[in-house]
């Protein structure tokens, strides 16, 4: 259990007695001793287990916006700091994308994270985060963990202080850096304002948060917005044709990662631009230079004046998320990706590999022009030295703008073209284990933005949970209609002077297995038919389903009476302590003298054919259902079973539907047995399930046995 302290609310009132700030001053000193570029301090309320955030400094709290208040149990970093009570590393892009998915799909960018509890011996009070470029090295050096922990334990202690005198510590004013101040007199910024403005090329300074902070006369005339009207506003917000989520996603990445960033961009009708980004503590300094042959290397799919402004939009992501969600097998969820979000995202062909005992299987595939492209990575070791293989393993997606950038990190795959000329390798990571990877592929060379990449990888991420939902059914109906078939006969036997054809249909919901069951019971010297039903759908109704048609077996081998095999079984279900009960329709046929004794227990009546067309519903005597009651006794009915006649046996699901009475529903499938019953007996049971065989969705199992009495020299 987490303890908290009271008081400690997000707000604006200072931290220490003379009205200082406590936090904005810990986090600052400890980003400066270890050189990282961005941090934030989180506070645990009192009453919840929630961290949230009180400060940020280095860069905007729009970037960390939806960790602005997280649960201790979130599968993030600083929560994970808190709940272990312990310094939680991850070293660079590749390691978040695989152990938290979630960061990775909002910030793909190149950084490090560390993250800390703020705690002492009695209590956690919050933690902390610090993030660096991309260009640290992969692990934290010992210098730099010591200076973190040491940082972190003394702000605890301040703020364990703070709770034992009564000063709540709340959340302050975020710190982004200032420019430096004072680093030229008064002629030397003259002269360097001069140097800038004969500069052929534009410059623009942006603050932290993106805004025009300075602009030379030429940045005025390339962009085509006079200096005043670029002071003080986000450059993508006053240049309208840079009014794109690309742009700006350029100097998100630019910030987080400190990498030189750049971008092409057109500034109608014809001209383009390119933009240089230099990223530092204080900003951005960005290059505007006219572009060369930007007609031949510009952006995929035509001019931007064309192009939708986002890749999916908001109303379409919402859409696919619904529709994945509805998705049950795989074949449903390739058929979405195929039908829908590969057109939305502009891919041509796509391949879905699962990943299973260390090899990729192919689980779908769309749009290739040859399937044997695809088909050859089924069973293909995870060590194979292949993009697809390499995003599952790592969970970091891969991006090829050209088949030439493709075959010069994977020379093999040079010997088996697809036809297709820029490739999307997105990992399927679902629970923080990868499922498989999906495969895009484009006809053309295409340049994948920054948006672009956030986009795919955050609907790879909706993809993976509806595929993992869908390969853990596929896995429970190919289990349950394998226990089924082991269960059912697989063929009815050959009897003399009986003609029989059955059918079983699951019911829809669930797991699709019941406790419906049939047999024909070949033995000597008489011949037994029985149909029953377990109540249930799941697993325990069909074993006990299969329990008791194994002892109907037994019973009529060793030559029980109707009656007795009904008891024998009923004593059966009370004794393994079920809670399930059964109703069951047992047989002895005599077809040699046209007749057969029945038993019934809580069964539907069967209907009888006679050879004239007449249908005659057997209201016969019986007994309660198998499993309520050990005293319980079965009378038994003869009947006579005149050659040409049609026995049909079944279970309740075939007659029973939402609003429709049971004895009018038995009536309409007497009529039907009135009407096709000269049909031969695998058509007329086609004939009598049709309607529930075509169903997409049954309530309850259907079984049914047609049994047809032949003539008496068939019999002997």
């Amino acid at each position: 259990m987490v303890a908290v302290s009271d008081g400690q609310r997000s707000g604006r009132a200072p931290g220490d007695p003379a009205g200082r700030p406590m936090l904005s001053p810990a986090l600052t000193a400890m980003m400066d001793a270890v050189g990282a570029h961005s941090g934030a301090v989180y506070l645990l309320p009192g009453d919840e287990p929630v961290l949230e955030m009180a400060v940020m400094a280095g860069l905007p709290r729009s970037f960390a916006a939806p960790w602005e208040r997280v649960g201790v149990g979130a599968p993030i970093p600083i929560a994970r700091a808190v709940r272990e009570r312990r310094l939680v590393w991850v070293g660079g892009e590749e390691e978040m994308a695989r152990s938290y998915p979630r960061i990775a799909m909002v910030l793909p960018y190149p950084f490090a994270l560390a993250a800390l509890p703020l705690a002492t011996a009695l209590k956690v009070y919050g933690a902390v985060f610090v993030t660096w470029p991309g260009s640290h090295p992969p692990e934290l050096s010992d210098r730099e963990r010591h200076e973190l922990q040491t940082a972190c334990e003394r702000l605890a202690l301040r703020m364990e202080r703070a709770a034992a005198e009564n000063r709540p510590v709340r959340g302050e004013a975020d710190q982004l850096v200032a420019g430096p101040a004072g680093t030229a007199d008064t002629l030397g910024t003259v002269e360097a304002a001069r140097l800038v403005a004969r500069l052929p090329y534009g410059l623009c300074s942006l603050d932290l948060t993106g805004r025009v902070g300075f602009a030379n006369p030429a940045a005025a005339d390339l962009l085509g917005v006079p200096v005043g009207e670029l002071l003080g506003t986000h450059l993508w917000a006053s240049v309208p044709w840079l009014a794109d989520p690309m742009y700006e996603e350029r100097y998100r990445a630019a910030l987080i990662s400190r990498h030189v960033t750049s971008f092409v961009a057109l500034r109608p009708p014809s001209q383009w631009l390119s933009f240089r980004l230099y990223p530092s503590a204080t900003g951005i300094s960005v290059r505007v230079v006219r572009a060369r042959a930007v007609s031949v290397t510009g952006p995929a799919g035509g001019e931007r004046g064309d192009a939708p402004p986002r890749l999916v939009s908001m109303s379409q992501a919402l859409s696919l998320a619904g529709a994945l969600t509805e998705t049950v097998s795989v074949q449903d969820v390739v058929r979405l990706v195929a039908e829908e979000i590969a057109p939305a995202v502009g891919s041509g062909a796509l391949a879905l590999l699962g990943a299973r005992a260390g090899r990729l299987h192919v689980l779908g595939h769309h749009g290739y022009p040859d399937p044997h492209l695809v088909e050859r990575f089924d069973g293909m070791p995870l060590a194979s030295p292949t993009p697809g293989t390499q995003a599952v393993t790592h969970g970091v997606p891969a991006f090829f703008d050209s088949r030439r950038q493709l075959e010069h990190l994977y020379p093999a795959r040079h010997a088996t073209p697809d036809g297709f000329a820029a490739w999307a390798y997105l990992p399927l990571i679902a629970s923080g284990r990868p499922v498989g990877v999906c495969v895009l592929a484009y006809a053309e060379p295409r340049s994948f933005s920054t948006h672009e990449r956030a986009v795919l990888t955050s609907l790879a991420g909706l993809i993976a949970q509806a595929l993992d939902r869908a390969l853990l059914y596929d896995a429970k109906h190919q289990l349950a209609h394998g226990l089924q078939a082991a269960l059912l006969p697989h063929s009815l036997p050959s009897l003399p002077g009986i003609e029989a054809s059955a059918r079983y249909l699951p019911a829809t919901r669930g797991m699709e297995i019941g406790g419906d069951f049939y047999d024909l019971v070949p033995s000597r010297p008489l011949p037994a038919a029985v149909i029953g039903d377990v109540q249930g759908h799941n697993v325990t109704a069909a074993g006990l389903m299969g329990q008791l048609r194994t002892a109907v077996r037994a019973y009529t081998t060793v030559g029980q009476e109707p009656a007795e095999v009904m008891r024998s079984t009923n004593r059966l279900m009370i004794d393994l302590g079920t809670e399930l009960f059964a109703s069951c329709l047992y047989l002895r046929l005599d077809p040699a003298r046209g007749r057969a004794v029945m038993a019934r227990a809580g069964h539907p009546p069967p209907l009888l054919r006679r050879p004239d067309g007449r249908v005659r519903v057997l209201d016969l005597a019986g007994g309660p259902l198998l499993g309520i009651d050990a005293e319980a006794t079965y009378p038994t009915t003869e009947i006579r079973l005149a050659p040409g006649s049609v026995l049909a046996l079944y279970t309740d699901g075939l007659i029973e539907s939402p609003g429709v009475d049971i004895e009018d529903a038995v009536a309409d499938l007497g009529r039907r047995l009135g009407e096709a019953g000269e049909l031969p007996l695998e058509a007329l049971a086609d004939e009598l399930v049709g309607h529930y065989a075509a169903a997409e969705e049954r309530i309850d199992d259907v079984a049914l046995l047609l049994l047809r009495a032949s003539s008496a020299r068939d019999a002997g």
